[in-house]
């Protein structure tokens, strides 16, 4: 646990009592304060009582008389589309807003860290799409190299959860746009953002809120290093912004759209090779290609971006790329289930909005496809020009005949994970790839992604297995 510093003797309320916000109490109390906890739901409050928590409902007048702070958790809104009411009244009463993530970086480096011959440093990682993967990959590649190394924030345990630094570790954090949004304290040595592509849009009040949180995480934070993908415009200039000119190499630029030219360091991915370029001269290649762990474009630069944040930590190209050829993958992400009869069986769960299914569909040739689901704002038409390797799509969700409606390629209505996998199973054909993407939430038939994921790949497993 990292105990959260400068706290003591002081009340801090917490609201939200799911991962975070116990984990934020702990590291709270640890720290010397009185944790005062709230949630609305009454299981949760119970949790938190078993747990020696005293909880204080912070809707009534004068709640925040005596509170030094106000701790949210990440899916509270503290503005967008409307602030909640607690929080709100913690604003309306002067009383600072913040969340696990600023509690972190404010306490993470102790005295202790004075006896060390390696300073520990902290990489975060935040964007639309690819920050789990690339999380997961730094700190694969970290751990094949003997680094001591921790993976936390929203993949891995929590940042506060986490134990405190050993010599010459490295904290990797997948940093969600929530979290990066309201953290008063935003201090890595390496950033990293992937892209961007429209999310969240209710939560931050639009595109540009949405941006604004991401880049806090670089303007705030000051970073030593940052590793920015530049195939979008928003990245392009984040990465103007950042640098002082041409050569400035604080500034690695990432892409997979475009060799990328210029005096300063690069690092780029065309047609599965990856090349890192420092002052106009190549100092490295990877082909990615037979990465079983790591297919199509999407992933390509998922690896660009953990290599040149590796780079920046000193290790030399060969000693990643041999750790790159042992990445397993993550779970619902471009997730290899089962081959059998020539088919491959992949779970893309986390593929909830069209950017992330349109990249899915990019890296494999011919695709048995299954979509649909709660679909987000901005429909579906990022993905027409992206279906030229679908041979037929699967349509499930409450609103399949609507999503299907939007899609430029045949379908079937199916509705559910069952129906979909059974004709998907009977159709496909050696060669082909049966692709769980869909391209939109999961809540109207399960409670999160992963339990899609999950029904999908027992579906699969069942019938190949009957």
């Amino acid at each position: 646990m990292i105990t959260v510093a400068g706290v003591a003797d002081q009340d801090v309320a917490v609201l939200g009592l799911g991962r975070s916000g116990l984990s934020a109490a702990r590291a709270l109390r640890a720290g010397g304060a009185t944790a005062l906890c709230w949630d609305d739901n009454p299981a949760a409050r119970d949790a938190a009582e078993a747990e020696g928590f005293a909880c204080r409902d912070l809707h009534g007048p004068g709640a925040f008389d005596d509170v030094a702070a106000l701790i949210v958790s990440p899916g509270i809104a503290h503005l967008y589309p409307a602030p909640n009411p607690v929080v709100a009244a913690a604003l309306r009463a002067g009383v600072p807003v913040d969340n696990d993530i600023g509690l972190f970086f404010r306490s993470f480096a102790t005295s202790d860290w004075e006896s060390f011959d390696t300073t520990p440093r902290v990489i975060a990682i935040t964007g639309s799409n690819g920050k789990s993967t690339t999380s997961a990959l730094i700190h694969h590649i970290l751990t094949a190299t003997g680094r001591p190394t921790q993976l936390a924030g929203n993949i891995g345990r929590g940042v506060l959860d986490i134990d405190p630094a050993r010599d010459g570790e490295v904290v990797v954090l997948e940093l969600s746009s929530y979290q990066t949004d309201l953290a008063r304290a935003l201090t890595p040595d390496i950033a990293v953002f992937t892209n961007l592509s429209p999310d969240h849009l209710d939560r931050h009040g639009g595109i540009g809120g949405y941006f604004a949180a991401k880049r806090r995480l670089f303007a705030e934070g000051g970073p030593d290093r940052a590793v920015i993908g530049v195939d979008e415009d928003e990245g392009q200039y984040l990465a103007g912004q950042l640098a002082e000119g041409p050569t400035d190499d604080r500034v690695i630029r990432v892409s997979v759209t475009q060799k990328l030219t210029g005096r300063g360091w690069q690092v780029f991915a065309r047609k599965g090779f990856l090349s890192e370029y420092r002052k106009g001269r190549q100092a490295a290649s990877i082909d990615l290609r037979p990465m079983r762990g790591l297919p199509g474009a999407h992933n390509h630069q998922n690896a660009c971006a953990a290599y040149a944040a590796c780079r920046s930590l000193g290790l030399a190209p060969r000693v990643i790329e041999q750790a790159l050829h042992s990445y397993p993958g993550l779970p619902h992400r471009s997730q290899i289930i089962a081959e059998a009869g020539g088919v491959t069986y992949v779970n893309d769960s986390k593929a909830t909005n069209v950017d992330s299914a349109a990249k899915a569909l990019s890296a494999f040739k011919r695709i048995r496809w299954i979509c649909g689901g709660l679909q987000k704002d901005g429909g579906l038409d990022i993905l027409l020009g992206a279906t030229g390797a679908v041979a037929k799509a699967y349509v499930i969700g409450r609103e399949a005949a609507g999503f299907a409606l939007q899609l430029d390629v045949e379908t079937e209505i199916c509705t559910t994970m069952a129906e979909a996998v059974a004709r998907a199973v009977a159709e496909a054909e050696p060669g082909d790839t049966v692709l769980l993407a869909p391209a939109a939430a999961s809540f109207d038939q399960y409670d999160n992604f992963e339990q899609r994921g999950d029904d999908f790949a027992a579906q699969v497993l069942g019938r190949l297995a009957g």
